[in-house]
This record gives structure tokens, sequence and C-alpha cells, in this order.
């Protein structure tokens, strides 16, 4: 029975969750700017608490890996990473889109559609991803720039649900009486407790000298415009 410390980072949302056999125990998280360097470990020691657990209690730590947010991104890894040092403990990666999926289908048994998961990546731009209604990936996670033909196929062959933060500015775009929009928020440490889970028991751990997170674009740096 593994008990893992999951952490995402990769939006918005700073969340920590622990989770024993594949459920989970503990969350704590909210949604807010700027908020990850200074809350992430607060919430993890808020989440160990309630579970009353000490850290040697830990078998892994999972990290979302993304694509997402490059700063969030940054400090969820690095602290994952800092954990497995100190504790010598298995990092697991997890991807933030199928942990989504994973989240909405986990609450929609019987859903029989396409899952479109999406996070902004600012203008009309998001990283998405397809999954069947197993949770599966349908071809590969893409920087997509959305337009009304967005998806044409998928949508004329059935049922397709959008979520996350990307999906909500493209709900006007992608007009069609197969869209359906989730306006729940699916980033949740709390989502990648049966993955994550998963991955433990097939011993799919990552390398902690090597491994970096999943950022899709490079990160460019832009210089403020002069007042």
């Amino acid at each position: 029975m593994a008990t893992i410390l999951q952490i995402e980072t990769a939006t918005s949302v700073c969340s920590a969750a622990l989770s024993r056999d594949g459920h989970t125990i503990a969350l704590k998280e909210l949604m807010a700017s700027n908020i990850h360097a200074g809350s992430l470990t607060l919430f993890i020691a808020d989440v160990m608490d309630e579970a009353k657990l000490s850290y040697a209690d830990l078998d892994a730590i999972a990290v979302s890996i993304g694509p997402g947010s490059y700063t969030g991104l940054r400090i969820g890894v690095s602290t994952a990473k800092g954990l497995c040092y100190a504790l010598e403990k298995p990092l697991i990666a997890v991807p933030t889109l199928q942990m989504m999926a994973a989240g909405f289908i986990a609450e929609q048994p019987g859903y029989n559609g396409i899952v479109c998961a999406m996070i902004d990546a600012r203008r009309m731009e998001v990283f998405t991803a397809l999954f069947d209604a197993s949770g599966d990936a349908i071809g590969e996670t893409t920087a997509k720039i959305i337009d009304g033909q967005s998806y044409d196929d998928e949508l004329e062959r059935g049922l397709v649900t959008f979520i996350g933060d990307g999906a909500t500015k493209c709900s006007t775009t992608l007009e069609h009486v197969n869209a359906v929009f989730s306006e729940r928020n699916y980033n949740s440490a709390g989502n990648m407790s049966a993955l994550a889970q998963q991955a433990y028991v097939n011993a799919q751990f990552e390398d902690l000298a090597y491994f970096e997170p999943f950022y899709l674009k490079d990160f460019v740096v832009t210089t403020p415009r002069k007042k």
C-alpha cells in the first residue's frame, strides 16, 4: 500500500495532496497568481499534518510535469526533486493534461466521448491533448492555436468535452452541437492519485540527476516596454 506525496504547480493552481493505494487522503490547494514559491512547502506541510504522517512514511513523490507555466513547473519539480534527494524516495512524473483528463473521467462514470484537456498558453494558443473515455491519450500533446475549424473531425464523430483554463477562452470559438465545455478546475494534485499509484506499481521512476519538466515550448524572455 503506497503512500505518495503529490505536487501540481503547472498552472495558477498551487496544489499538494497525499494518496494511499491510489486514493486521495489529504488535499490543500489554492488558485491564485504567483503563490507557488511561497505556498507550496506550506501546503505540503499541511497535508502531512492532516494525514498525521511523517516524511519517513512516504513511499514516493509524484509531480505534475507539464506542459504549463515555466515558473510554476520549475518550482514544483525543484521541490519534488529536493524532497526525493533528502528523503531518498523515488520520483514519479505525471503528465499534467493526462492528470486533468483522469480527474474529469473519475467524476463522469459512463462517459463515452472524447476529453480535450487544455491549458492556457496566452492569446488563442493552448497546450492540449485528446483522451478517450478510458483516459488513454489520442495522439500527441501539442501547442495549438485555436480557430473555428479546430477539432472539426473529432466533433463530427461525436461528443468532445473541453476542460481546463484553456478551454474557457475557446468556448465562443469552437461552436458545435457536440462541443461541451466544463468550468470545473481539474488542475489538482488530487487527480494524480490513480496515475501515481499505477506508476509506482510499475516502478516507473525518474532519474533525479537528469529529469526536467515538459515545457513543450521554449521559454522566451520579454523586455518590458519603456514608459
